[in-house]
């Protein structure tokens, strides 16, 4: 009786153990999880309800505490959360997987060649591209539409440059567009050779250009934004912060976030136009579980790459120019005391030396009474020894990886070899700024997070060069890596406590790769993709 009494009791304490646990949607076990708190804890175990974490810990501990009738395995694999690219057009590039990709052409023949078969296939009535850079040719000059005009006379036909501050188009393009030799615009350049337009349209007045394109319809933009997230998802990636968007835009993305036919998060900057600044700062920030609409795009100037970026002394490889901001002193202190005012952040592209200083200075102006207001510079490309420290003053910067591995090639011939020594200085930046978030600027980069996460660590190509990598002064250790891309990407969003690394009450945004991206040989980091992404507990990939 006594045995029978023992069992008895035995299997009650069981049951009511068992019923104290707290049911999860799915626990995942045996994993080495990154969670990427402020401890950087490495651990085993996640459970996961209503796509959000319950808690990360030890399989013993998850195990205890939580049940579930769905285990997963992980079998050694290894989980990050979801990765941010803190700087993308997301929108551009759907919508460019309907154009045709010029990137990694070897001459403007081999661009032409490219052209010709895409509109043998589809026969558009209007022909776009994107991708060329003249910098990756023999003759490293720009085109001219000569050959565009023989090939498409009837046809209008317009191919932007890799960093989408260029553009040439042919005659019945620039027809369309009304620009002829005495067009004038503000803020960038219509090449004008011997008296002729040559087809080059260089920063504002491609507008005249884009606003003569007939837009895409709904269909093919909602196509556009739903091919570009299977991309996204391949990747691992979860948040995209979308790098300016018009009003129509970001109501589309939201449209469809609602209905559940988009699952990305999005992070949408509106254009700073002065329509969309009046709207969002009378409307404030605008927030759903996927959507975050709380800051602006601001234009301060070009690339280098087309000498559009506004230097302080003249461009190494072209004496007397300078580059151009895009809007005046005057209006940039106006439009930015506007936001200062709002709840919005402002977030500039600032590519040369002299559009840093002057938005530098303007940021810690209008915000001196204003503080943890995360403004930020997009790019931060060139800059001057002096301006580092207003990374102190809580600016936050937004660069680009690949940015460095891509120009390195040619960036010093703009800007000689003193003011190089200050480009692409993301570790010096970092060490200002005690945060830097991380992206790629796709589609003028590759979408690919991995590519991202090599350049930042090794300031190589994948080619593996240059041996030692570009100014390996200015290469990030691999945690800083993954912080830019994660809960650093997250800050500077104000997501911080929500997203970007794997705690209790976040979002379930993670990625499960087979090999570590924390260990294994960096130099096979860009060829490794996840093999799961989930995004608020559900599995997308």
């Amino acid at each position: 009786m006594k045995l029978k009494h023992y069992i008895f009791l035995l299997l009650v304490v069981t049951t009511v153990q068992a019923q104290k646990k707290i049911q999860a949607d799915f626990i995942i076990t045996n994993a080495k999880i990154y969670t990427v708190n402020k401890d950087f804890t490495i651990t085993q175990a996640m459970a996961v309800k209503d796509g959000k974490i319950l808690e990360a810990g030890t399989n013993s501990v998850v195990q205890k505490k939580f049940s579930s009738a769905k285990i997963i395995n992980a079998t050694g694999k290894f989980i990050y959360p979801g990765f941010y690219d803190a700087h993308a057009h997301f929108h551009s590039y759907g919508l460019n997987l309907q154009r045709v990709d010029l990137r990694g052409t070897r001459s403007f023949d081999e661009v032409l060649a490219k052209i010709v078969a895409f509109q043998k296939e589809k026969n558009l009535d209007y022909i776009q591209g994107r991708g060329w850079d003249q910098n990756d040719w023999k003759v490293k000059e720009f085109p001219t539409k000569a050959e565009l005009d023989k090939l498409f006379p009837n046809t209008p036909v317009a191919i932007t440059r890799i960093d989408g501050h260029a553009l040439l188009a042919n005659s019945k393009a620039l027809q369309m567009a009304g620009i002829t030799t005495k067009t004038k615009v503000e803020g960038g350049e219509i090449e004008i050779k011997n008296g002729q337009l040559t087809g080059i349209i260089i920063d504002n007045p491609m507008e005249l250009v884009y606003n003569s394109i007939p837009k895409p319809s709904k269909a093919t933009e909602v196509k556009a934004l739903q091919e570009a997230e299977k991309v996204m998802f391949d990747y691992g990636l979860t948040t995209i912060n979308e790098a300016g968007l018009e009003r129509e835009t970001i109501e589309l993305i939201d449209s469809l976030q609602q209905a559940n036919q988009l699952d990305i998060n999005v992070y949408a900057m509106a254009m700073a136009s002065k329509d969309n600044v009046d709207y969002y700062t009378q409307l404030g920030i605008y927030k759903t579980d996927k959507l975050n609409v709380r800051s602006f795009k601001f234009m301060g100037d070009g690339a280098l790459g087309s000498r559009g970026a506004c230097l302080h002394k003249s461009y190494s490889d072209k004496p007397k120019h300078f580059g151009a901001l895009l809007s005046s002193i005057k209006d940039i202190r106006s439009i930015a005391q506007q936001i200062a005012d709002s709840e919005y952040q402002m977030n500039t592209h600032a590519i040369g030396d002299s559009t840093n200083s002057v938005l530098l200075k303007i940021y810690k102006e209008v915000l001196a009474d204003k503080p943890n207001r995360r403004w930020k510079i997009e790019h931060a490309q060139i800059m001057r020894e002096a301006d580092f420290d207003y990374f102190k003053f809580g600016i936050i910067p937004s660069v680009q990886p690949t940015h460095a591995t891509s120009d390195m090639y040619w960036a010093e011939e703009r800007v000689g070899k003193d003011r190089i020594k200050n480009a692409y200085a993301y570790k010096k930046i970092l060490n200002h700024a005690g945060l830097i978030a991380l992206g790629t600027d796709f589609p003028i980069e590759e979408v690919n997070p991995m590519y991202t996460f090599y350049a930042a660590v090794t300031r190589k190509d994948l080619k593996n060069y240059p041996e030692g990598g570009f100014q390996s002064e200015n290469a990030l250790t691999r945690e800083e890596a993954l912080k830019g891309m994660t809960i650093w990407a997250a800050y500077s969003d104000f997501e911080e406590d929500e997203k970007g690394s794997l705690e209790p009450g976040k979002w379930a945004d993670f990625t499960i790769f087979e090999t570590d991206i924390m260990t294994m040989d960096i130099g096979a980091v860009p060829y490794v993709k996840p093999v799961n992404t989930f995004i608020k507990g559900k599995q997308v990939k």
